[in-house]
């Protein structure tokens, strides 16, 4: 599909804001909170090292589009039952994640549809210098909401790092006699290091209208890949989406807890899934969205998979 003039126009860097919480489902528990602000350059607005960094990873095409990325993020995880102040065996540890981020997006073409490959780096710390604590509650009382008891039984300080990987192939089709355009994008990646090591594979599918100026909305990872990154359009874009991501789990430090420590943990489940649908809105330089989000069970004596909503808001400048 060729691009028009305002897709092709790539001024200025992409800035978000992304928030994912169970509120919006009306449940308070396990993954109850993540934050994350980030920048995505312009397409080939990239420093050397970023260069250097793509050069260095694999299955990223010679002469793919690069942009840069960079985000700073924080979340929060409890168990079901935040009254106890003891420790609560059989439910999932206490822990806070504070991380900053540095990412290389390449976007290149095949004969069949578009390749977006993403590598990303993440290091922070779990425990308390990350301070779950502090956000949760604090955030509580200002709220008027009851304040979670058991934060003395949270994971310990420990430096985390990941490593992520993930390829989107994007096959898009129009229907000329509605202007609407069909989009069946499948995903394959994986996450390397003492936060999270898992392999991921899913799909996603988008119907709607200005499909060509994303790869779908952001989440936080484990999740349903996405795009930082949008093209400008004039006018007004939207679509609804749906989609599906396994993954096979081989060690998650919430669940399984502290790598060098001893710590809360419990038996965490090795296959893990996600389900997830939603709208986004474009207006020339801002996209907004939302996504609905059910996850299975992630450890054993878990008695119902979580739902918890992601809204993210987009703009290039």
């Amino acid at each position: 599909m060729a691009a028009t003039a305002a897709q092709a126009a790539d001024l200025g860097g992409s800035y978000t804001l992304l928030v994912e919480n169970d509120v919006f489902t009306g449940s308070d528990q396990h993954y109850t909170n993540g934050l994350r602000l980030s920048y995505l350059s312009r397409q080939d607005d990239v420093p050397d090292y970023i260069r250097a960094f793509a050069a260095a990873m694999p299955f990223v095409e010679l002469g793919a589009r690069l942009r840069a990325g960079y985000a700073l993020g924080h979340n929060i995880y409890t168990p079901n039952n935040t009254k106890a102040r003891g420790l609560v065996a059989d439910e999932r540890p206490y822990a806070g994640y504070l991380y900053a981020g540095m990412a290389v997006v390449a976007e290149s073409d095949s004969r069949s549809g578009n390749i977006l490959d993403t590598w990303e780096l993440d290091i922070g710390i779990v425990g308390p210098s990350a301070l779950g604590k502090e956000v949760q509650n604090n955030f509580h009382r200002l709220i008027g909401s009851p304040q979670a008891q058991g934060w003395e039984n949270q994971l310990e300080d420990e430096p985390v790092v990941s490593l992520t990987h993930e390829r989107k192939w994007r096959h898009l089709w129009r229907h000329p006699a509605y202007g609407l355009g069909l989009d069946f994008t499948p995903h394959v990646g994986g996450s390397l290091g003492n936060l999270a090591t898992y392999l991921n594979l899913g799909a996603t599918v988008r119907v709607g209208q200005g499909l060509a100026r994303d790869y779908g909305p952001p989440r936080i990872r484990p999740s349903l890949p996405g795009s930082g990154f949008f093209l400008p359009q004039d006018g007004m874009g939207w679509y609804v989406y749906a989609g599906v991501d396994g993954r096979a789990m081989a060690h998650n430090i919430f669940l399984d807890g502290n790598t060098f420590k001893d710590s809360h943990s419990v038996d965490s489940k090795t296959w893990v899934g996600d389900l997830q649908m939603g709208l986004v809105l474009t207006f020339s330089t801002l996209r907004l969205a939302y996504t609905h989000i059910y996850r299975t069970r992630e450890f054993e004596g878990q008695k119902l998979g979580d739902s918890f909503g992601a809204v993210s808001i987009s703009a290039r400048f």
